[in-house]
């Protein structure tokens, strides 16, 4: 089963709707006892970077997302805050990340790039492959996704880089190691890209 976390921020609704609509089964879940049981968890979020650790925090949901990501090693998907949540840190606050990723995230600065580049960057953006994401399979064409976002995802090692995209400058969008994934746009909302991802994710081993 695909449990969505909830932990009071994100679309969640969107991406259950988004799932059934290709064909997978899915709950939206705070429970730790139903995440226990979930062969794959989606963390969603959207808003600030504090907001979403401390909603995590009072949830009583570190201990059993940690196990589920790092001991059980289940696929996981993080997505916009969620994406971020998973870094070890954010310019946005002063709390630290889950850490799953050796990531940091970093406020969008434009100082001496030509061209006008307003805050959030919203709209949609041809995403690039790196390194063979196992998400971006099955693409007919580049595939394009929705952003809405002020901060972004800054590895500290390359080879987990998993998509490349470019608003200003070309940055990280994606990573993956092992089991875990995470996206800064937002595949509920990106159409038949998004829909490809989210099956690509659905049948992960």
């Amino acid at each position: 089963m695909i449990v969505i976390v909830d932990y009071g921020l994100g679309n969640l609704g969107s991406i259950k709707n988004m799932l059934r609509k290709i064909g997978y089964s899915s709950m939206v879940s705070s429970n730790p006892d139903e995440i226990s049981k979930a062969s794959k968890l989606i963390l969603p979020g959207v808003g600030a970077f504090d907001t979403g650790m401390r909603h995590l925090t009072d949830s009583g949901l570190l201990d059993i997302l940690g196990y589920k990501a790092l001991a059980e090693k289940i696929p996981v998907l993080g997505i916009c805050l969620g994406a971020q949540l998973m870094t070890r840190s954010s310019e946005e606050g002063c709390l630290s990340g889950l850490g799953w990723f050796e990531a940091e995230t970093l406020k969008f600065q434009f100082d001496g790039i030509a061209g006008k580049w307003p805050l959030p960057n919203i709209g949609w953006r041809d995403v690039f492959d790196v390194n063979g994401s196992p998400l971006l399979s099955g693409f007919n064409s580049t595939p394009r996704f929705y952003f809405v976002h002020s901060y972004f995802l800054k590895p500290l090692e390359q080879d987990i880089v998993s998509m490349n995209v470019s608003y200003g400058f070309e940055y990280a969008c994606g990573l993956s190691k092992g089991n875990l994934h995470c996206v800064q746009f937002h595949p509920e909302k990106s159409h038949k890209f998004g829909m490809q991802l989210l099956r690509n994710f659905s049948e992960l081993t």
